[in-house]
């Protein structure tokens, strides 16, 4: 049986998502009941005072598509209902920027644009136009407008956020475990492919060649271009091959070829760190920024459903 009352299905939202959700369900019913030949409406999306038209949510979503490759269609479906769900919130957002003259001006536009550019080349960037389908206009619009809510949720969300001294004191107490760092070193590596090579890069240590640049030019692991570099670790992080040499092996010394299932490997240890217990001074900074980013996460939640509380949202599910 088909519903064929109203093409447009509007969405007043009070208190509750029940509405909202109704209209998720009965999409597929819906789509069904458009009659053969009746024009398409221009208008898809109305969120307040804002629209989008079927041919550019169209448009937008195709691109969206593109980094995706090919989909199956029942896919399609669900990643369009998906992308429309992002629609309709990047609407919200901006239609509270337009009520609060939230705005970027020329000269912050430019900035924006340029900040973007400054890493890419020309080459480069006409080259990234193209691989996402984009026009100069379109990625302009897209930068733009990702600014100007980044701007928006920042001013009207995030405003009132404030991670006291005693929040960060109390989460340092409560997780104390957390802070307790194992014994740890600092080591580099060079990995070959076979022990021969492994025996005449060792040789070359042996003569004075520095690790480092014997790693950038014989390693064949990622790490090659950092001169081999693999950062501080405590046991567990790498390898059982690696540990059983570098946690034994003193500082400045060369190991003897060891053999993994990667390759083998010569390390140099350059430094070691002793198990302690970070102190709240030396991670308070690291505690605020966590316990800050859990406070937006849940603010930003919040925020848009009491604007989807309050908005007038009409979708012509018909066209989908």
């Amino acid at each position: 049986m088909c519903i064929r009352k109203e093409k447009l299905l509007k969405i007043r939202c009070g208190g509750t998502l029940r509405l909202f959700l109704l209209a998720w369900s009965i999409i597929a019913l819906l789509s069904a009941c458009r009659q053969q030949g009746e024009p398409p409406s221009s208008v898809l999306l109305r969120v307040n005072e804002r629209v989008i038209s079927f041919d550019q949510f169209e448009d937008d979503f195709a691109r969206h598509l593109t980094a995706r490759g090919i989909v199956a269609e029942e896919t399609r479906q669900e990643l369009k209902r998906s992308f429309l769900a992002h629609k309709i919130n990047r609407e919200l957002i901006l239609s509270a920027a337009d009520r609060a003259a939230i705005d970027l001006t020329e000269a912050q536009q430019e900035a924006v644009v340029a900040e973007y550019r400054k890493d890419y080349a020309a080459d480069d960037f006409e080259a990234m136009l193209r691989e996402r389908k984009l026009s100069v206009e379109i990625w302009r619009r897209q930068l733009l407008e990702n600014r100007r809510i980044e701007e928006a949720i920042s001013r009207l969300a995030y405003s009132d956020i404030a991670i006291s001294k005693e929040a960060v004191a109390a989460y340092y107490r409560q997780q104390r475990d957390e802070f307790d760092l194992p014994q740890q070193v600092r080591a580099r590596q060079i990995t070959l492919a076979n022990e021969a090579d492994g025996q005449r890069v060792l040789g070359q240590l042996r003569q004075g060649l520095d690790f480092a640049e014997a790693a950038r030019r014989f390693s064949i692991s990622p790490d090659a271009e950092q001169g081999g570099d693999l950062g501080f670790f405590g046991r567990g992080q790498m390898p059982d091959a690696f540990d059983a040499v570098v946690f034994e092996l003193p500082i400045g010394r060369i190991s003897e070829l060891v053999k993994s299932e990667y390759g083998y490997h010569l390390f140099l240890v350059e430094e070691r760190r002793s198990a302690q217990r970070l102190t709240l001074d030396q991670v308070q900074d690291q505690i605020a920024a966590r316990l800050r980013a859990e406070k937006e996460e849940q603010t930003y939640r919040d925020w848009l459903q009491s604007l989807r509380s309050q908005a007038t949202i009409e979708v012509d599910w018909t066209l989908l």
